[in-house]
């Protein structure tokens, strides 16, 4: 389903869900992400932290997708080389609503960034035409 997405064939991001609850995705940085003052865009953290978060909180709905319905996000260093890696996780899993975080990291282990935001359980039911495999392992 990740691969898949269109937006995804230009971040190239890589996704891993090491258990329920939990996602890490990682990004390459490249020079195209970058802004005028020569570091990366804000744009590519938002990716980062918003699909770890959504992830984290999509792995905890068997049958459905969820949205995005805010996410707020901190930038705390900048980066301009090497892995960005986000890892989210499930602070809350309500009725219908799931509060997921994520934190962002540099290859020397060092926040970048953090965010969290608020996902609803839809009626959207996961299919094999977005991408969706349930019998499909989990990277580690």
């Amino acid at each position: 389903m990740y691969k898949s997405a269109p937006v995804n064939q230009f971040f190239l991001p890589e996704l891993s869900i090491p258990q329920k609850g939990e996602a890490i995705v990682t990004i390459q940085i490249r020079e195209d992400f970058f802004h005028a003052a020569g570091a990366t865009h804000g744009a590519v953290y938002f990716k980062a932290a918003d699909d770890a978060a959504f992830f984290a909180a999509n792995s905890v709905v068997k049958d459905s997708f969820v949205l995005t319905s805010n996410f707020f996000l901190n930038l705390l260093r900048p980066i301009k080389s090497g892995t960005m890696t986000a890892k989210g996780r499930v602070v809350q899993n309500a009725a219908n609503l799931i509060i997921a975080e994520s934190f962002l990291f540099d290859d020397r282990g060092r926040e970048i960034g953090r965010g969290n935001g608020s996902f609803a359980k839809t009626k959207i039911f996961l299919s094999k035409e977005m991408g969706y495999d349930p019998d499909r392992k989990r990277k580690a």
